[in-house]
C-alpha cells in the first residue's frame, strides 16, 4: 500500500494535472484602429513560448505546447501592445487589451511592465491571469472607465476575445472612436493619462488570491474576482 501511495504521488495524483502541458491554438488581430501589419507576435506562457508574424491585416495564428496562462505581445515599429490569454482561442492585441493589462497589473500591486516580465515566476500573477472571472471583470471595468471618461460606449465590450477585421464595424470602429477622443495616442498605444487612470482605478479594486506554493501554471478558476468599479465622480 505504501508503495502504491508513493507511486500515485510521483505521477502527480491529487491535482498535479493542473500544470500539465497541452497543445493550444491562438488566433487574433493586432491593431490600433489600423492593422499592425506584419507585427511580431510573441506568446509567452507559464510554460512554453512561440513567436509568429502577423499578416498584412494584423491577423496572427499560433499553435504551441503550453501551460496557461499566456502573455501576448505584438510589436510593429515603435508600437508595442500587450494582451493575455486564459485558455486557447481568439485573443486580440489592441490598445484596449493593453489598458486591460494596466488595470489588472494595478489590481495585483504592480505595473504593466512588472506583470508582463514577472508573471512566469509569480504564482499570484498566474492565478489571476488564468482566471476567466478575474480577467473579464477587469475588462468590464475598463469598458466602464472608457465610457465615463471619454464618452465612448463601446459597440464590442468583449474586446479581448471577439474576432474582428480592420476597417469593419466593431472592435476596429471602437478603436477609431477612442483615438479621436484622445484615449489612444498617435503611436497607436494608450495615452499616458488613460494608463494612469486605469492604474488608479485598478489599485482601488485589488485582486486577493491565495495560490498554492507551486509557481507553475494554474487552473482556470480564480478567487477574489472584482466587478467593475463603482461611481467615479471623484476621478472625473
Amino acid at each position: 500500500m505504501i508503495a502504491s501511495v508513493a507511486l500515485f504521488a510521483a505521477c502527480g495524483g491529487g491535482g498535479g494535472g493542473a500544470n500539465s502541458m497541452s497543445t493550444v491554438t491562438f488566433t487574433g488581430t493586432a491593431a490600433t484602429g489600423k492593422a499592425l501589419a506584419n507585427a511580431t507576435t510573441s506568446i509567452n506562457c507559464a510554460q512554453g513560448s512561440i513567436s509568429v508574424g502577423a499578416d498584412a491585416n494584423g491577423n496572427y495564428q499560433a499553435t504551441l505546447g503550453a501551460v496557461m496562462p499566456c502573455m501576448i505581445t505584438a510589436t510593429s515599429g515603435g508600437t508595442v501592445l500587450h494582451s493575455a490569454a486564459f485558455a486557447g482561442g481568439t485573443y486580440n492585441v489592441t490598445p484596449e487589451t493593453d489598458l486591460l493589462l494596466s488595470y489588472l497589473a494595478a489590481q495585483l500591486g504592480t505595473n504593466e511592465s512588472g506583470l508582463v516580465t514577472g508573471f512566469t515566476a509569480n504564482a499570484q500573477f498566474q492565478h489571476a491571469l488564468a482566471s476567466q472571472e478575474d480577467v473579464l471583470a477587469a475588462q468590464a471595468a475598463v469598458v466602464q472607465i472608457l465610457q465615463q471618461t471619454y464618452g465612448v460606449t463601446l459597440s464590442t465590450p468583449n474586446f479581448l476575445v471577439t474576432p474582428f477585421a480592420v476597417g469593419q464595424p466593431g472592435v476596429d470602429s471602437d478603436l477609431q472612436s477612442l483615438l479621436a477622443r484622445g484615449a489612444i495616442d498617435a503611436n497607436g498605444e494608450p495615452s499616458g493619462s488613460t494608463v494612469a487612470l486605469m492604474t488608479t482605478m485598478g489599485a482601488a479594486h485589488p485582486i486577493v488570491t491565495a495560490p498554492g506554493p507551486s509557481t507553475g501554471g494554474t487552473g482556470g478558476t480564480g478567487t477574489g474576482g472584482t466587478g467593475s468599479p463603482g461611481g467615479m465622480g471623484g476621478m472625473m
